[in-house]
């Protein structure tokens, strides 16, 4: 059955593409024959491999799910797509040219289950959703314009010490740990460090590639002798959710509740700077497309001169 009709009342419609469902959601008060002309428009659509025509004002729900199709076409797939599901009890409600009621719906709903970042992802799938059915034809205007984010604070002060990160392996598997040794020796982001495979290990550094950056550019890093013993474990046997789930109860159980995987890159940094490594070194360790980015740890800098200044002449 291609078109039916839920225990609430709507109506929707779902159609089989190379194997996969198409399911779409029409808006309060849709008719059998609007489900059945969103039915037809579907199997056109991917008759001629276009997006399908939605006249008017689409609703939100139809929008969306032409984002969850573009989906596939991102580097990071199925964070997409749980950023843009996460809006489904809201986006049921809303039309396209009600995006900015939808968006302070979610904020006002998610604040305070969800951390600002979190909700930004989601709201920022909203945006995208709104800029494409513009750019398509489907809406007189962008209403992605109309949706705010929220501010962000997104700067953490949490450093670890090579004593604290033993403390928190001594509670992970040994495929986390690898993943936290070789996140502190190379400054490598939790993606970053998933995505090495042994062809990227060379005699004395390791290739981080291009489409596996954030700064989407290849970066070189040296191996140090710590480092090598975890090499070995490369590529490793987890994925991105097995080495959340991971850390989470290796820090958990250490009593480090409130340290993110993302800290042992700071951590990497703060223990280079403090071994008397320049902002510059810092910065192409980490990747930092410009060291703007590298200042926010200058005065961790200034602190190891105050301290050689001091036992100089304290």
């Amino acid at each position: 059955m291609s078109t039916w009709t839920d225990k609430q009342g709507r109506r929707h419609v779902g159609i089989m593409v190379a194997g996969k469902r198409v399911h779409r959601i029409l808006p309060e008060g849709a008719t059998a024959g609007d489900a059945k002309q969103l039915e037809a428009e579907l199997r056109a659509a991917v008759a001629h491999r276009r997006a399908p025509t939605i006249p008017g004002d689409p609703a939100l729900t139809l929008v969306m799910g032409m984002y969850l199709d573009h989906c596939a076409t991102l580097r990071s797939p199925e964070t997409a797509r749980y950023h843009a599901l996460r809006l489904g009890p809201w986006v049921e409600r809303y039309r396209a040219s009600q995006a900015r009621q939808c968006g302070a719906h979610v904020i006002k709903d998610m604040t305070g289950k969800y951390a600002p970042a979190t909700i930004n992802r989601s709201l920022g799938a909203l945006k995208k959703a709104l800029h494409m059915a513009w750019e398509q034809g489907h809406t007189p205007e962008d209403y992605s314009a109309h949706v705010k984010r929220l501010p962000e604070n997104n700067a953490r002060d949490t450093h670890l010490s090579i004593e604290q990160v033993q403390q928190i392996c001594t509670h992970a598997s040994e495929a986390v740990r690898a993943a936290i040794w070789i996140a502190l020796y190379t400054g490598c982001r939790r993606g970053e460090v998933l995505k090495i495979l042994p062809a990227d290990i060379g005699p004395d550094s390791i290739t981080i590639r291009a489409g596996n950056t954030k700064t989407l550019k290849t970066r070189v890093v040296p191996i140090i002798a710590p480092l090598r013993p975890w090499l070995q474990h490369l590529p490793l046997s987890i994925n991105f959710e097995g080495l959340k789930s991971g850390f989470r109860r290796a820090r958990e159980a250490a009593g480090m509740t409130e340290v993110h995987f993302h800290d042992l890159r700071h951590s990497c940094a703060t223990i280079m700077l403090a071994s008397g490594a320049d902002l510059y070194t810092v910065a192409k360790v980490l990747g930092h497309s410009s060291i703007k980015t590298t200042e926010r740890y200058s005065h961790l800098q200034i602190d190891a001169q105050r301290a050689a200044l001091t036992k100089a002449f304290g």
